[in-house]
């Protein structure tokens, strides 16, 4: 009987036991469940922001950032390209990429889930490199425990010493393997054959949305407008006499590079005061007339043309024309223009004489009235006071909207402007 109590008592402890090792694996699965869950509720899941008022949605264009990387605060993770301008998305605080909810090339809207962030130090994801180093150790002492399983290869070889000349037949067949390896990388490494003389082939690369956002705009103007083109030309050794003697001292003065931009911007401000039509637009049954000049300047961009307003330029001078100008063509260049920066415009210049355009007809930028074209500088066989002499001669050309400005007014507009070029001195005596 005393023996059987023993018994009973030593199996009541061993139930106990695994009672407790059971419900300590139970508790550690939950605690593992909810430190999991505690991570997952911190994540955070970003959407497309706002773009503009007219904007609601674009194409995911890039993404700067895949599932894993870190990222600081305010760090761009993906770029969205709309018809005006590109978008960057950051993230809104420091963490670690989770997942990533829309391909490149996807057309997203506004407030759609774009990708999933988990908050956290930018450098975490640095502490994660030291675990690799655990496993390769793992190796290191798998090659250590080898050595007794390789110990006892030569006991079993010695009671087995037939396999030896096993081991000689496959050299042969190894060997024509080689061979057969070398024959094929020589004809592997044969030349490809030579194209066909007069191969025709096409590529078809979809459009981005700023360049269809331009082919529209384009053509609304050639529909809407009635427009017309006239030209003049301008004797440019006035202006470019100036330029070679103050060039070099502003340059170093004031870091800025004086170009022929400035002056005509000035002579366009300077003229529109005088033809108010020039600087109007039509809205519904409504001219409307504007006291400031907002001035678009044309930039080529690799992505389409764009226009950046250089604002209230009838205040500024030379010095101020030139940096607000080589302002905001680096940040068209660069692709980092903001709507605030395309908005409005008055007026529009486009010098297609950096590209040694010789004539053109720039077309309007609705809902302007008008749009001066500037072009290359050539010397040419002029009269001056009934001599033949050569001087340097670019044509511009006003293409503008025959609904609001006249012939006569469009051709005052051009000869003022002229005059302006030809003697800068005027600007300074212009009411």
């Amino acid at each position: 009987m005393l023996s059987k109590r023993i018994i009973a008592v030593a199996k009541g402890r061993a139930l106990s036991v695994q009672y407790m090792r059971g419900l300590g694996a139970v508790t550690a699965h939950t605690r593992r469940a909810q430190f999991h869950s505690s991570r997952l509720l911190q994540a955070e899941t970003v959407k497309v922001p706002q773009m503009a008022e007219s904007i609601t949605e674009g194409t995911l264009k890039s993404w700067s950032k895949q599932v894993g990387d870190s990222v600081e605060a305010d760090e761009e993770v993906a770029t969205i390209e709309t018809d005006k301008i590109d978008v960057s998305v950051n993230a809104p605080q420091s963490g670690k990429i989770v997942e990533l909810l829309a391909s490149e090339e996807d057309t997203v809207t506004v407030g759609q889930d774009l990708f999933v962030l988990e908050p956290g130090e930018a450098g975490a994801s640095s502490s994660s490199p030291p675990p690799p180093k655990e496993e390769e150790s793992k190796p290191q002492a798998t090659s250590e425990s080898a050595p007794p399983k390789e110990a006892e290869k030569p006991s079993t070889s010695e009671k087995q010493p037939a396999p030896a000349p096993q081991e000689k037949k496959p050299e042969p067949k190894k060997e024509s393997k080689k061979e057969y390896k070398k024959d094929s990388k020589k004809e592997s490494a044969a030349p490809p054959p030579a194209p066909v003389a007069g191969a025709r082939t096409e590529t078809r690369v979809k459009m981005n949305r700023m360049r269809l956002r331009i082919a529209e705009r384009l053509k609304e103007s050639q529909n809407a407008a009635a427009s017309l083109t006239t030209f003049n030309e301008i004797d440019m050794s006035s202006l470019m006499s100036m330029r070679k003697k103050y060039k070099d001292e502003i340059q170093k003065e004031h870091d800025v590079k004086l170009g022929f931009m400035s002056a005509f911007a000035k002579a366009c401000a300077l003229a529109l005061k005088e033809i108010p039509s020039a600087n109007a637009s039509i809205e519904g049954d409504e001219i409307v007339y504007r006291d400031y000049v907002d001035l678009s300047v044309a930039v080529a961009t690799p992505k389409g043309l764009v226009t950046p307003v250089v604002r209230n330029i009838e205040t500024m001078n030379f010095l101020q024309i030139e940096k607000e100008i080589a302002f905001l063509g680096k940040k068209a260049r660069d692709g980092k223009l903001t709507l605030e920066d395309m908005a409005g415009g008055t007026f529009t210049i486009s010098n297609g004489g950096v590209f040694g355009s010789l004539y053109g007809t720039p077309i309007i930028n609705l809902p302007q009235a008008a749009v001066l074209g500037m072009h290359a500088i050539k010397e040419k066989p002029v009269v001056v006071d009934g001599q033949i002499v050569i001087r340097p001669i670019m044509v511009v050309a006003l293409t503008y909207d025959h609904r609001l400005l006249d012939g006569r007014e469009a051709v005052t507009f051009l000869v003022k402007v002229r005059d302006y070029v030809e003697d800068p001195r005027k600007m300074l005596l212009a009411p």
